[in-house]
């Protein structure tokens, strides 16, 4: 089956994020496909580079970049929801004159048009956080 991912919380807030990101290794290993990942609302803080936690707790930034490289996945920030909270790429940055970015590769910064997408191209789409 094609999944796609839909989530809504921050990293660390909830269990939310951690969830998702197990429940897309265990698709992935059982042979599903992952069509893409989105980040929304608070979600879209997955895709900052600056995430540092403690070195004995995970890192989903880390991981969810870990999973993407290894099955080509596709990380979306919806870009609405990351200017409002402060997560950039450089574009975003330069545009708006700010001295840094945030945002890691491989996440990439787009519309709520890819959602859409994503829901027509799939055969689930699963939700995480509130």
């Amino acid at each position: 089956m094609k999944f796609s991912l839909a989530i809504y919380a921050a990293p660390y807030t909830s269990q939310a994020s951690a969830t998702a990101l197990k429940f897309a290794q265990t698709l992935l290993s059982d042979g599903h496909e992952v069509h893409r990942v989105f980040f929304y609302g608070d979600g879209v803080h997955n895709g900052s580079r600056l995430i540092s936690p403690p070195q004995d707790e995970i890192n989903l930034h880390q991981d969810w970049q870990t999973l993407a490289d290894q099955y080509s996945l596709d990380l979306v920030v919806c870009i609405a929801a990351a200017l409002r909270r402060g997560i950039l790429d450089q574009s975003e940055a330069k545009r708006y004159s700010k001295e840094v970015d945030n945002l890691g590769a491989p996440f990439e910064l787009s519309g709520l048009g890819q959602l859409v997408d994503a829901c027509v191209n799939s055969d689930r789409v699963i939700t995480f956080g509130a």
